[in-house]
């Protein structure tokens, strides 16, 4: 049966207040903020920051400072330990367990219910209601949808009333009844801990379910569909579900996972919404399908600020609200949330697409860049470049990483790209020079170091298997449903180990 015409106008009042709040995004954030400060005044941050008595955003940014997690985290452990109004009011019960991309180690982000639902279930909402507003044809509650999720597996010892994991098993541990009937697998499969066991469920469980939508992350995904082709003896997902017509993708750039998609779902048959999502908050979405940007979502219980690249380097860096940005600029993005992180510099770096309504364009992350030459690669840089690399030489990737090499007495410095390739490029050499090129194209500071072979020499491709860099994220806690590979780093840890891995493959 076909639900989707009862649930449209529930959600086109969403899409409807969405865009309103969108459009005046000044007055929208200043009430924002004001619930915030109202909702945190009785926490130990409130009254030592003096919440109640801040009145305007400046007056709220002189009094704290922006936090980067290493400040957050002893409070935390207070509230994982059970302690109450320490971030939050009352005490909190749910954590999400950060893959902690950049940095390595753990971060627990506060999850309380209101955080819940007024952030994660409503940006969820909006996303949904934009679709629908979009296609008017769509038959989305048609069926199910296929939605990757991961556990509770974390490594610290807790009073089992607290419970920590991936922020989406939270999310779909929580999720309304009625919502859940529209969901696939079961939560005890979508809950499994171990992935290769949870794997061979999921494909079992979903093969022959009617699955309208799928939402997740790209490349784990990726898995779990060619698991259901085999199993089925399929060229293609619409043979087997022939009601899919969207996938809700985030967490990492599609780009290059566009043609892997292509090539095992008809593409004129599906639709594509990128969302931009994270432990600490729902933040943007893709309005229309030509949109180069995503809306901000300036009502999700989050106020939003952001810093000038030229501030990160400060002690003390100083933000600007969102109604201050200019177009075409890279900010770090800072959130204040319902989740108690105040004034919290998330890690992720933002390019300003638009300001009427607010849109912006994923940069990277604040700590995944690579400047050892004065070069200045940014993520955003990185995905153009291996996109066209692909499409000029025929290949496609599964993952990669890139780090420099460090110029010695033998070797000029580069960049090292390690690379999985699900079509291997028949000239490799071709293909490391045309990802060289597209590097120059889309970046003119590394244009500039490449000139003449001067200060940079040209960059090297690796092979490895797609296993190395599994393993990897294996060994890091990181296998499953925040599946994330560091793009780029400015040192050699990450990439020497998975080469490690690739030539020890046992």
């Amino acid at each position: 049966m076909n639900f989707t015409p009862l649930a449209r106008p529930i959600f086109k009042a969403v899409d409807t207040h969405t865009l309103r709040a969108a459009d005046d995004t000044e007055r929208t954030q200043r009430r924002v903020l004001r619930q915030l400060l109202e909702y945190g005044k009785d926490t130990q941050w409130g009254r030592q920051y003096r919440f109640s008595s801040a009145s305007t955003p400046a007056e709220y940014a002189e009094r704290l400072p922006v936090n980067g997690y290493e400040t957050f985290r002893p409070y935390v452990m207070r509230m994982l330990g059970g302690e109450k109004n320490v971030l939050c009011p009352g005490a909190v019960s749910r954590y999400a367990q950060s893959s902690g991309t950049s940095g390595g180690k753990s971060k627990y982000i506060p999850l309380p219910h209101r955080s819940l639902h007024r952030c994660h279930y409503a940006g969820s909402s909006a996303a949904v209601a934009r679709y629908l507003s979009l296609y008017p044809d769509s038959r989305l509650f048609s069926g199910r949808s296929l939605i990757l999720g991961g556990s509770y597996a974390n490594e610290l010892s807790l009073s089992p009333k607290i419970k920590v994991g991936d922020l989406s098993a939270s999310l779909i541990d929580c999720i309304n009844p009625i919502v859940n009937m529209f969901r696939a697998p079961g939560k005890k499969i979508a809950l499994m801990s171990d992935w290769s066991k949870k794997l061979p469920q999921l494909v079992e469980a979903t093969r022959r379910a009617n699955i309208v939508s799928l939402s997740g992350v790209p490349s784990w995904f990726l898995a779990v569909l060619r698991g259901v082709l085999a199993a089925e003896n399929a060229t293609s997902l619409h043979q087997i579900w022939p009601g899919l017509e969207v996938f809700f993708h985030g967490g990492i750039s599609f780009t290059p996972y566009r043609n892997l998609y292509d090539s095992i779902i008809d593409p004129a048959r599906m639709r594509y919404m990128e969302i931009y999502n994270a432990s600490e908050g729902f933040f943007a979405l893709q309005a229309s399908p030509d949109d180069e940007g995503l809306l901000l979502l300036a009502d999700a219980d989050i106020y939003y600020e952001f810093v000038p690249l030229s501030e990160l380097d400060s002690d003390s860096p100083s933000a600007i609200p969102a109604w201050e940005v200019t177009k075409g600029d890279t900010y770090a993005l800072v959130i204040t949330s319902s989740n108690g992180l105040w004034r919290y510099m998330i890690g992720d770096t933002v390019t300003i697409v638009d300001t009427t309504p607010l849109k912006i364009k994923i940069a990277g992350r604040t700590g995944a860049y690579i400047n050892t030459f004065g070069e200045e690669l940014m993520v955003c840089d990185a995905e153009a470049a291996m996109t066209r690399a692909c499409a000029a030489t025929g290949a496609s990737v599964t993952d990669y990483t890139a780090a420099p090499v460090f110029t010695s007495a033998t070797v000029k410095g580069h960049h090292q790209w390690a690379v999985a390739f699900d079509r291997r490029p028949s000239d490799l050499q071709l293909f490391a020079e045309t990802l060289d090129r597209e590097l120059c194209n889309e970046n003119s500071d590394y244009q500039a170091k490449r000139a003449g072979n001067i200060f940079l020499a040209p960059a090297e491709v690796t092979p490895v298997s797609q296993n190395a860099f599994d393993r990897w994220l294996l060994s890091t806690g990181k296998l499953g449903g925040q599946r994330k590979i560091p793009r780029l780093r400015n040192d050699r840890e990450i990439i020497d180990r998975i080469i490690e891995l690739n030539n020890n493959p046992t």
